[in-house]
């Protein structure tokens, strides 16, 4: 079997042919080629990938994936963290690649789980004795039963029972006018 590069390791490479999702590039010392897709050519956005490289042309590439299917090794390769003029390593930490697998992993959706809490505060509350909250957050009465609701007020009769109840209240404002008209 042929020593195949490791990843992370860059080289330069002749570009093999060109497709319209990228292109193949052959990898020097083995009969094995490359892809570069097109969304690893620039940094900014390609749509033709033969609007950025040629057939023959000698591009520096970064090998960022291996993978084995059938029997067969896939390589994915990357010319945008390569500086094609001098073949240094615009990546050395590889943070844009780690960035770029996050985006594309597809979120899961936990919306139909429940969360329950359950945790109890392991303190015990100097105002009313019980376990698991603190005193400031108490909601007791000294000498009262714990956490009592406010009973509630009893509520008046819907009908008017007298002829003063009939009648609106008067205004402060006639108050004021039957003043002036006095003096």
């Amino acid at each position: 079997m042929e020593e195949l590069p490791e990843i992370f390791e860059i080289f330069e490479g002749e570009v093999a042919s060109v497709k319209e999702y990228g292109a193949f590039i052959k990898i020097p010392g083995c009969r094995q080629q490359g892809l570069v897709h097109k969304s690893q050519m620039s940094a900014s956005r390609v749509d033709n990938p033969s609007e950025i490289v040629d057939v023959g042309e000698r591009v520096w590439v970064k090998l960022i994936g291996k993978e084995i299917k059938d029997g067969k090794v896939k390589l994915s390769l990357s010319m945008k963290i390569v500086n094609q003029g001098t073949g240094k390593d615009l990546d050395p930490n590889n943070v844009s690649l780690d960035q770029e697998e996050r985006r594309k992993r597809k979120f899961k959706d936990y919306t139909s789980q429940r969360i329950t809490l359950e945790a109890v505060l392991n303190t015990f509350c100097k105002k009313c004795g019980c376990k698991g909250h603190f005193a400031k957050d108490c909601f007791s009465q000294p000498g009262g039963t714990k956490y009592s609701l406010v009973p509630e007020e009893e509520v008046e009769p819907a009908g008017p029972s007298t002829q003063s109840d009939l009648q609106p209240p008067k205004k402060k404002k006639e108050g004021k006018r039957k003043k002036e008209k006095e003096e």
